[in-house]
């Protein structure tokens, strides 16, 4: 309360938004201090979608973390796995096979566009552009179709695995997914046209929400958000992994930091995420795949039956047929997918019910005080997330459960940052200003 020119006083009022607001999607409160229409001060209060991530992943198994993975940027979970699966193999020091690491990156960057569109899509729709959003998430439906047909899940996808990827790519796919970019292109430029020079939607964001280069340094912000402000940096360029330093790309940058910048950078983005995938396709590698046994091939029933006879002699190198729900669609392509390490990498099927050492080495990865066992140490790894730099830091103690797992999520440093973004605009402009900043409260509470 303060004294007015006219002799009266001029109150401040507090006001409440979220987390029932619709634009606050039911786990952000902001508390806002306004002065007629001017924001003057923002606290953001967070941990309406505490899911105890951390603590979670101490009482399981360094495999069975990879599906709480998904519900952290759920999103881009892909982007999720592979991080925290390349953290362990780090710690391990198991390299992936050439080709899952394409299909990493590739499966990444189409993550990176179903978040990038569902970001546009859904603050341009808060803004009364309906239109929009409907393209947006037409493409991300063709994407999503990608997603299962790789996966099995169109959301929580578990796809990730410690020294490689859950399967191989789908017989079809290499050949169809231009023509899927190319869809996605096409709804993408509508949404270019419909609204980068609509009038209305520019005098929404234009100038609004300015974060500076100087405070995105302050706060730790990366990802788009940082790189509208001027940030130039992308952990894919800057500190290469999986294959992304054979792949060439832009890092789009913005220059005044406001809503319409962050805007034009996930635009950007999301055309060379298509140019990346371009890539891997071209450069795909098909890799090893596993040799028949040198001794032959025999029925199983038939081993079965010379086993319980004792006639054993000479079944060292067969090879033993299964039926096909044991075969499985991978064993052709397992080498190619997987590490060829058995500290980590299941057996495939084949061997798992074939022979004694597939059996063994399967029960030693899935039983209850064996696993998975990084040898005691801790280990960071960093991937450029949609929303910026996700970091897995894990610490073992040799055993098959984490001693500790942390995460830097990348949209909690843009949240950080939200009122610098707010305090001095108008109430009208929370809503656009927030939607461009991408908060995922599963990434952002854990």
């Amino acid at each position: 309360m303060s004294p007015s020119s006219g002799g009266g006083e001029t109150r401040s009022m507090r006001l409440n938004i979220g987390p029932s607001h619709p634009s606050m999607h039911g786990v952000i409160r902001l508390i806002t201090e306004l002065k007629g229409e001017t924001v003057t001060r923002v606290e953001a209060e967070i941990g309406y979608l505490h899911r105890a991530f951390e603590k979670k992943c101490e009482d399981s198994s360094w495999t069975q973390v990879i599906p709480y993975t998904d519900r952290l940027n759920y999103v881009s979970p892909l982007i999720n796995n592979f991080g925290y699966c390349a953290a362990v193999e780090k710690l391990m020091g198991i390299e992936a096979p050439e080709r899952a690491q394409y299909i990493r990156v590739l499966m990444s960057e189409i993550s990176r566009i179903t978040d990038h569109l569902t970001c546009v899509g859904a603050a341009a729709m808060e803004l009364g552009a309906m239109t929009a959003f409907l393209y947006l998430m037409k493409a991300r439906e063709y994407l999503y179709d990608v997603v299962e047909r790789v996966t099995g899940a169109r959301l929580t996808v578990s796809y990730g695995r410690i020294g490689g990827v859950k399967a191989d790519l789908p017989e079809g796919l290499e050949e169809d997914l231009p023509r899927i970019l190319d869809a996605v292109a096409r709804e993408i430029g509508e949404v270019d046209r419909l609204l980068t020079r609509n009038r209305i939607f520019v005098d929404r964001v234009r100038d609004v929400g300015v974060l500076s280069r100087q405070d995105a340094l302050s706060y730790s912000v990366t990802g788009p958000v940082g790189r509208a402000s001027g940030v130039d940096y992308d952990v894919r360029r800057d500190f290469p992994y999986f294959v992304y330093d054979r792949v060439d790309f832009e890092v789009p940058l913005g220059e005044r930091g406001d809503t319409y910048d962050r805007y034009l950078v996930r635009l950007e983005e999301m055309r060379q995420s298509m140019r990346i995938i371009r890539q891997c396709l071209d450069h795909l590698p098909t890799g090893p795949v596993r040799a028949g046994a040198p001794g032959g091939v025999i029925e199983s029933f038939d081993l079965v039956d010379r086993a319980k006879l004792g006639s054993t002699e000479g079944l060292a190198g067969v090879e033993c047929t299964v039926p096909p729900t044991l075969d499985g669609s991978e064993r052709p392509f397992y080498e190619r997918i997987l590490a060829r390490d058995k500290r980590a990498a299941l057996p495939a099927k084949a061997d798992t019910y074939a022979n004694i050492e597939g059996l063994i080495n399967h029960f030693m990865l899935v039983m209850d005080g064996h696993g998975v066992r990084p040898p005691a140490g801790e280990s960071y790894f960093a991937v450029e997330g949609a929303n910026g730099e996700l970091g897995f830091f894990i610490v073992s103690d040799g055993t098959d459960r984490p001693c500790r797992v942390r995460v830097r999520p990348p949209c909690f440093f843009a949240m950080a940052a939200l009122h610098k973004m707010l305090e001095g605009g108008m109430v009208a402009d929370i809503v656009a200003t927030f939607g461009s900043i991408n908060m995922i409260a599963g990434e952002l509470d854990r």
